[in-house]
């Protein structure tokens, strides 16, 4: 704090795993990609106050972050410092989706007149509701775009699998405290808000299989407890920076039980496993960029082929 920092580089924590507070208040800050923070999982206070914080395009992903609900003490007191329409607004509380210049006009228009497949919910009444063995909803192969509302708060396990959904929304699931199994497999999901999975403080298996899914954003995983297993096979994983939250979290969940995290792309990386992609990402960086990389264990990263894929314990 009360320094003129203008820059934070990804990596400039390396290595600062038990990192809980982060004092960088009365800086020239403008700018701070939430890659910043991967390395430090255990942040639990931040001060970034007194900042000219530059509400663009360039912030959107950081505003997430500190938007992510368990983040209730990052980044209070920031306030954007320009453009001139977003003066004293805090990052806390700002739209994210209207950071972007090109999307803001679009994004007042929708509030202003919603378009009528939004104000349409989708309700469950198509589903199949058992008791037996345990209370559950069968959404299975009914052409859902959405998750649909009116399913019972009380249910323990929800089949979403074989629909149409593209995409998950902020507290899509928050009604859900006693759910423990979710299927969202054969979809079309390609990206998932970082609060979707707000709520959900007993599951312990999400199937994400066969969707579009690259990477997810930062905190995606935060309020996910008690989760043991995840299956992310058939999907698109794209190997760069953007993968490294993925990675990184299930390396300190190492209990968690995870299926199919491959790379498809870039095409030199096709086939790998993303913790062998990781750990040749930071073999290659400098070493004085680097204070402590993650030690992964590749020895068996090509056990079996068509099998899970066991947790690698460092």
């Amino acid at each position: 704090q009360r320094n003129d920092i203008t820059t934070i580089q990804p990596g400039a924590f390396e290595g600062l795993d038990d990192l809980t507070t982060l004092l960088l208040q009365h800086n020239q800050l403008r700018f701070l990609s939430e890659e910043v923070f991967i390395p430090i999982p255990k942040l639990n206070y931040l001060r970034i106050y007194d900042n000219p914080w530059d509400c663009n395009c360039n912030l959107e992903d950081m505003v997430r972050k500190l938007q992510v609900p368990g983040h209730k003490n990052l980044g209070n007191l920031a306030k954007c410092k320009s453009p001139k329409v977003y003066v004293g607004q805090k990052l806390k509380k700002i739209n994210p989706d209207w950071l972007c210049p090109n999307n803001i006009f679009s994004n007042i228009s929708e509030v202003m007149d919603p378009p009528s497949s939004i104000l349409k919910e989708v309700d469950f009444t198509r589903c199949h509701i058992y008791l037996f063995p345990k209370p559950q909803v069968d959404c299975q192969d009914k052409d859902l775009t959405k998750i649909p509302i009116g399913i019972p708060a009380d249910v323990l396990e929800i089949n979403l699998g074989s629909n149409k959904i593209k995409q998950l929304n902020g507290r899509d699931f928050i009604h859900f405290k006693k759910l423990d199994t979710l299927n969202l497999s054969n979809n079309h999901i390609e990206t998932i808000d970082p609060a979707a999975f707000t709520g959900l403080l007993r599951l312990k298996t999400l199937d994400l299989s066969n969707n579009n899914l690259h990477s997810f954003k930062y905190g995606v995983l935060e309020d996910l407890y008690f989760i043991e297993k995840l299956v992310l096979t058939e999907n698109p994983w794209k190997c760069d920076y953007q993968i490294h939250y993925l990675a990184y979290w299930l390396q300190v969940h190492y209990t968690v039980q995870f299926e199919g995290l491959e790379c498809t792309m870039p095409n030199e990386f096709k086939g790998w496993t993303v913790q062998r992609y990781i750990k040749k990402y930071y073999e290659e960086c400098p070493k004085e960029n680097v204070i402590n990389s993650y030690d992964y264990d590749i020895s068996s990263l090509e056990e079996e082929e068509h099998g899970i894929r066991t947790r690698i314990i460092p």
